[in-house]
């Protein structure tokens, strides 16, 4: 293999010309005259078994070429990315120039990561909102509590209430006639939980259990099936039980029954120190989420858009991995949000577009303080995701690259390196950090658990021959 050239087109882009010849080429073509010889028919001689230099003769070498070079161009390429240094982060675009018995020349584009400039990253200043639990947070997990405890009674005395589960058949017709979906039967329903089309659930407030009647709704015009859009339609109803909640009185009582402790003061006490764990890890999390948004934030780099799409790609795919543990899938999610895929995905973009910005710092701060992974601590991980997955070690190596966990214990050591140099200072008692109010909607640092390709993993497409 020979590196002709390296020319940088544009941020990010570079183009090589790579030459294949002499024992590479050849082995190329001894691979290729032994996958294809035994296809053909050669007068005289079982297939396979003609004399190489009279199958020459009679299809010519150039039968070979295009197997040749399939069969030798991505070794070439991987030595050309190591001879030029370039780290692709997408599969090269690949033209074949000429080809003949000699050899062949491609011209690969390459799209690389990009330079990072670091700016600010020690230092950095920061407010830590304050963690404190209120007696009012106390109570609010007690109310849930009491609330997951209660149980339905059912109502005999009066009509249905907002708030009751009512137990009901439904049918619908539109112009008299009753439309596909439209039935239910002994179906559940919470009055004012908006699970049904609005003024459905609406018109069943103040019926009675027992009572048949009917109800005028009109669908939405952005309703998901284009045959009911806007309609106006009527629905029989039949209610068979209206039953209320009751929730349990917050007593001694109720705490024996519902954890280990007997007195209501043990469970607060409990539930107290819980809350405590949580919202200081809660506020760890964000406090660590700023320093690393703001380290990014001072670093400069031009991030190639496919890196953008390839993160948007996993936020996708996570998202559907998501749909299919609930017994759903992205495609039936999509249909009932009247979404196109183009418009999903780009409301990933935002948060993808920093995610890359936020790994792209961490990778250049690693690097620029010579932090690496001990061997130790890679092996103390390996352990983790054994115990983790109930697997044996051995298995979790053939699946995770030893490169992959370096390069995320490396990440975490970068932001240990923020985290230990920032200059942070607490929020006063009941109130929050500066930005934490809008913390949701702000775009989540990388998972470290990310899984990075090394470049030689990185492969370029077949080469497109010239016609």
């Amino acid at each position: 293999m020979k590196l002709l050239r390296t020319d940088k087109i544009e941020t990010n882009l570079y183009e090589l010309e790579i030459h294949v010849e002499g024992d590479e080429w050849k082995a190329g073509l001894d691979r290729s005259f032994r996958k294809n010889v035994s296809k053909l028919n050669i007068p005289g001689f079982r297939k396979g078994k003609a004399p190489r230099a009279m199958v020459m003769r009679m299809v010519g070498e150039d039968y070979f070429y295009e197997d040749a070079v399939n069969m030798t161009y991505s070794d070439a390429y991987e030595k050309a990315l190591e001879e030029s240094g370039l780290e692709p982060v997408d599969r090269a675009d690949v033209e074949l120039k000429e080809v003949n018995g000699e050899g062949y020349t491609f011209v690969a584009k390459v799209t690389t990561r990009p330079e990072v400039t670091l700016g600010e990253y020690k230092g950095l200043e920061a407010v830590r909102e304050d963690s404190a639990v209120t007696e009012e947070e106390v109570q609010s997990e007690l109310d849930r509590m009491a609330d997951r405890n209660s149980r339905l009674v059912d109502v005999d005395d009066r009509p249905a209430e907002n708030g009751d589960t009512t137990e009901i058949d439904f049918e619908g017709f539109l112009d008299g006639v009753a439309f596909p979906g439209g039935k239910g039967e002994k179906y559940t329903l919470v009055l004012g939980s908006n699970q049904f089309i609005p003024g459905f659930e609406d018109q069943l407030v103040g019926h009675n259990a027992g009572e048949e009647f009917e109800i005028a709704v009109k669908f939405p015009e952005d309703y998901h099936e284009e045959s009911l859009k806007g309609k106006d339609t009527t629905f029989k109803v039949t209610i068979h039980a209206i039953r209320k909640k009751e929730v349990p009185v917050q007593d001694d009582e109720f705490a024996k029954d519902v954890s280990e402790f007997d007195t209501l003061e043990e469970l607060k006490k409990d539930l107290r120190e819980k809350l405590q764990e949580r919202k200081t890890a809660a506020a760890d999390e964000r406090l660590e989420n700023t320093l690393v948004d703001a380290a990014a934030a001072n670093a400069q780099m031009e991030i190639p858009p496919v890196m953008v799409e390839h993160k948007i790609d996993e936020m996708v795919q996570d998202f559907d991995y998501r749909l299919q543990s609930q017994g759903l899938n992205l495609p039936t999610y999509l249909q009932y949000a009247g979404m196109e895929m183009p418009a999903f995905r780009e409301g990933f973009a935002p948060q993808a577009q920093q995610q890359v910005r936020v790994a792209l710092t961490l990778e250049a701060i690693a690097k620029a303080e010579n932090l690496v992974a001990e061997e130790e601590a890679i092996e103390a991980e390996y352990q983790k995701m054994a115990q983790s997955y109930g697997i044996e070690v051995d298995k979790v190596k053939t699946v995770v690259s030893s490169s992959s966990i370096a390069t995320n214990l490396c990440l975490n050591k970068a932001i240990d390196l923020i985290k230990s140099t920032a200059k942070v200072t607490d929020a006063p008692a009941g109130e929050k950090a500066e930005e934490a109010a809008a913390e949701k909607e702000k775009p989540a640092k990388p998972k470290t658990t990310r899984k990075r390709k090394p470049k030689t993993e990185e492969k370029a497409e077949e080469p497109k021959t010239e016609e």
